[in-house]
């Protein structure tokens, strides 16, 4: 077991060089919830964390696949291209313009680099498959999303038609909202090639644009594959959520992909009026992550457990898939961690993809090294101010006090002036007498 050092919790820790070290983590997360507050909206009182590990472990139990480091969980099937996400090997997704018709208050376009500019201009998805078949030819997955991709619907079609050609095995998803959808377009959508489409539910839509929804989904499963729903999931919607699942298994579409609703760092006025609240602890591991999705909305993720567990009970045959915020950043810690000549003393976690080490501090440096060079391990790194020792986490198991407190670090690789640099980023607490390896990393 590893336990999580925050604000609550480090006072616990009894090694005071210990207690100093992690304490400056904690700090950098307390001030990044100070800047966070700025926006105005309030931190959910109850962390949830603990009640979301037990739900996911009774639904474990009953049948539902849990994944990624439960961070993800299915019933009944899930897309390849949701697999390929974890890792984000093989698998790119581009837009042609965040341009979209809608105005959703929860949309974090403008929460990207460059907004403004690809709100505006059309990007060269042609060029970019190009370069990406040099790159990778042997790429699996290829999305496009938007904005609204079918605003432009000659290039998407002429997207899907080019990957056909230089990735004629890659499975090709489209995400949409819908309202552009029609015979004619599905025609051709299946022409070059669509193997999934996704289509996007507002829950605050009027029942008649909901209704206009599932008729469009329903003329989509004439053309293509696999159609599935794609939608955040916002709190205190567990009945209306369910309808939605009840509608969605009677038209026998493949699946919905439930998604941890988020605030994108804009438009607070929008939530401030719905008193939501930023989930207690929004990310275990503070990092700056690539998918500008936001932060986590409080009470979203409960729905989302609550609603595997109705399709389960119902017996509902439709694949329903929760992708938390977390499962959208470990292709990201993948592909920087992966691929790299890393120390000996490094292990490459299979559970989050961080890199880890095991660290004891203070007094206890001089007696585990000792037990170290006695048992002939010397694949650590002693700090050279010596407030720590720094080794695999294997050897956990050889250290001799049972009750030794040992941090566990999270580590990142970048890339700074064309060099690759280790980032230390977190610092937990386990003891030798409860970690267990295979469990906790």
């Amino acid at each position: 077991m590893i336990q999580d050092v925050t604000e609550a919790t480090l006072p616990e820790i009894k090694n005071p060089v210990f207690r100093d070290y992690a304490g400056k983590y904690v700090a950098i997360y307390q001030d990044f919830i100070t800047h966070v507050k700025q926006f105005g909206l309030d931190f959910d009182s109850e962390d949830t964390t603990a009640w979301a590990a037990r739900k996911m472990d009774d639904l474990r139990n009953k049948g539902p696949v849990v994944r990624n480091g439960d961070k993800s969980i299915y019933l009944n099937r899930i897309s390849p291209s949701c697999l390929a996400c974890q890792t984000g090997v093989g698998s790119s997704t581009y837009f042609i313009s965040l341009k979209c018709h809608r105005d959703c208050f929860y949309c974090f376009n403008p929460n990207q680099q460059d907004y403004e500019y690809n709100h505006e201009h059309i990007r060269d998805t042609i060029a970019e498959l190009d370069a990406l078949h040099v790159a990778s030819p042997h790429t699996r997955h290829l999305a496009l999303t938007g904005g609204e991709p079918l605003l432009y619907k000659a290039e998407t079609y002429h997207y899907f038609e080019h990957a056909r050609q230089l990735f004629p095995g890659a499975h090709t998803r489209l995400y949409t909202s819908g309202d552009h959808i029609d015979r004619e377009t599905l025609e051709a959508l299946k022409k070059v090639g669509l193997m999934e489409i996704r289509f996007s539910i507002r829950m605050h839509d009027l029942a008649n644009g909901h209704r206009q929804t599932f008729d469009k989904i329903a003329l989509a499963m004439e053309y293509i594959p696999n159609v599935m729903v794609e939608m955040p999931v916002l709190p205190d919607t567990l009945p209306e959520m369910k309808e939605i699942l009840l509608k969605l298994d009677r038209l026998g579409i493949f699946g919905i992909n439930l998604l941890e609703f988020c605030f994108p760092l804009n438009n607070p006025e929008a939530f401030l009026k719905r008193n939501y609240k930023i989930k207690a602890r929004p990310f275990r591991v503070l990092y700056d992550y690539w998918y500008a999705g936001g932060l986590p909305i409080a009470g979203s993720e409960t729905v989302c457990l609550e609603l595997i567990n109705f399709a389960f009970a119902a017996g509902l045959k439709l694949g329903v898939h929760y992708c938390s915020l977390e499962n959208k950043h470990t292709g990201q810690i993948y592909q920087q961690n992966t691929g790299h000549h890393l120390p000996r003393r490094m292990y490459f976690s299979q559970r989050d993809f961080f890199l880890k080490t095991a660290k004891v501090f203070g007094e206890d440096v001089a007696p585990v090294k000792k037990s170290f060079d006695k048992s002939g391990y010397f694949d650590y790194q002693v700090d050279p101010s010596g407030m720590f020792i720094d080794f695999h986490v294997s050897q956990i198991r050889n250290v001799k006090k049972p009750d030794l407190e040992i941090g566990i670090s999270s580590n990142v690789i970048e890339t700074r002036q064309n060099e690759k640099v280790l980032r230390e980023i977190k610092v937990d607490v386990t003891t030798p007498q409860t970690f267990r390896l295979s469990k906790d990393l």
